[in-house]
């Protein structure tokens, strides 16, 4: 196969591996930067253009597009997907998956386990909505945030509200979720391939911390998830509609929670905290599934 890796940065552990992986399996890689990708959209003869050549004859697509061109770097995959490429993951899913509202709510359709969730415009609303997902503490999650940033831990009502009214102040969209104490700074990522979860860690905040991103510090290792876990997971990726997805899943009283479906889920700390070839599993599927024009958007809105 000739693979198109949209990524910003080929130096990147994940862009690497892939480069690698796909490469020890006999296939040809371009890593294109997806800013400098240019298009001609026509109903006639879509075309894609890097630096004043026409990219023609790729197979499939990888999309490693950062949370900052998502506009972008979706409109660049939809281009792809016009001229017959094989997405890994589809645009209109990665779409969903990065915006944190649409996500949960086409989750909660389904029935997926999630923390109570509240969502507002007005700093009116402000004592309603804490009351709304069990009153103090809660976790205040700027929607545009990543990797841990602009996530709060409110521990007092008092805290909360104003958290919350200095965020309305600034114009930021923000969602306000139930604090889950149990959880004890930990979560699951559980990482999912096609209809399986094919590897999961816990990943657990450092001492005097709440979130377990590992950019913030926190520390990873294989854990065995339960079926419940798993079968959440894959649901999760699916109602999204990814292929490939990092589920992140907190362990609370009434069962499994999804905390986000992360659509480009990195790959060093899943392979160095359970010892597995990733990067060549996610090649192997794409080379059981990738065909020309079998794009189709699945899932809902």
């Amino acid at each position: 196969m000739k693979i198109a890796l949209l990524s910003r940065n080929r130096t990147l552990y994940s862009t690497r591996r892939l480069i690698e992986a796909a490469r020890q399996r006999g296939h040809e890689v371009r890593v294109l930067d997806v800013l400098r990708c240019y298009m001609n959209v026509t109903s006639l003869r879509p075309e894609i253009h890097y630096k004043g050549e026409t990219l023609t004859d790729f197979d499939a697509v990888i999309p490693r597009i950062g949370a900052s061109v998502t506009f972008y770097g979706t409109a660049v995959l939809r281009q792809f997907e016009m001229m017959g490429v094989y997405p890994l993951n589809e645009s209109v899913a990665i779409t969903r998956a990065r915006d944190k509202l649409r996500a949960l709510q086409l989750l909660a359709r389904k029935g997926i386990g999630l923390p109570v969730t509240g969502f507002a415009e007005s700093p009116d609303d402000v004592q309603d909505l804490i009351k709304m997902v069990g009153g103090a503490p809660v976790v205040i999650k700027l929607l545009e945030g990543t990797q841990g940033i602009g996530v709060v831990l409110a521990e007092t009502q008092q805290a909360a509200e104003s958290v919350i009214e200095a965020f309305m102040g600034m114009r930021a969209n923000i969602l306000v979720q139930e604090f889950i104490k149990e959880a004890r700074g930990a979560d699951l990522r559980c990482f999912v391939i096609g209809d399986r979860v094919v590897a999961a860690m816990k990943r657990q905040a450092k001492e005097g911390e709440f979130r377990s991103n590992i950019h913030r510090g926190g520390s990873a290792s294989l854990i065995r998830i339960t079926p419940q876990e798993r079968e959440t997971a894959v649901r999760a990726a699916k109602i999204i509609g990814l292929n490939v997805a990092g589920v992140d899943i907190l362990r609370s009283s009434h069962g499994p929670l999804v905390l986000e479906v992360n659509s480009t889920p990195g790959l060093e700390g899943i392979e160095t905290a359970t010892g597995k070839d990733i990067a060549t599993m996610i090649i192997q599927f794409m080379e059981k599934n990738a065909r020309p024009y079998h794009t189709r958007t699945r899932g809902l809105g």
